[in-house]
């Protein structure tokens, strides 16, 4: 791995669902529709947060998306689309440094181009 920071093409989008299930849907076809190079889905998140005036829990998943930086406001956008939750976590991180050969495959994989 590169030891100084630099700025890749490379994002990590990040969000939240109610079920494996759900987690499932979001991330193939976020991938079959060439917006994000993989998913990865983490079950077992208990969230807390403040929503229509008191504080909820949910039990949910964790789904981290990798993107390229050119695909991140389309995946953002479809997301949304399919989505079950009225307000969906949706949060684009700037990936600093990496693996060059793995950056480069999210590069190629996220293009865009819709299911092969």
């Amino acid at each position: 791995m590169p030891g100084p920071e630099v700025d890749t093409e490379i994002d990590v989008v990040l969000t939240t669902a109610p079920n494996e299930t759900v987690a499932q849907e979001l991330v193939e076809t976020l991938v079959r529709e060439r917006h994000a190079a993989c998913g990865n889905i983490i079950p077992g998140i208990r969230s807390v947060y403040w929503w229509e005036g008191v504080v909820q829990r949910a039990d949910e998943v964790v789904v981290i998306l990798k993107t390229a930086r050119g695909q991140t406001a389309a995946l953002l956008d479809r997301a949304r689309q399919i989505h079950p939750y009225d307000v969906p976590e949706l949060i684009a991180l700037p990936v600093r440094t990496g693996d060059p050969s793995y950056l480069d495959w999210v590069s190629r994989e996220a293009s865009g181009g819709g299911p092969e």
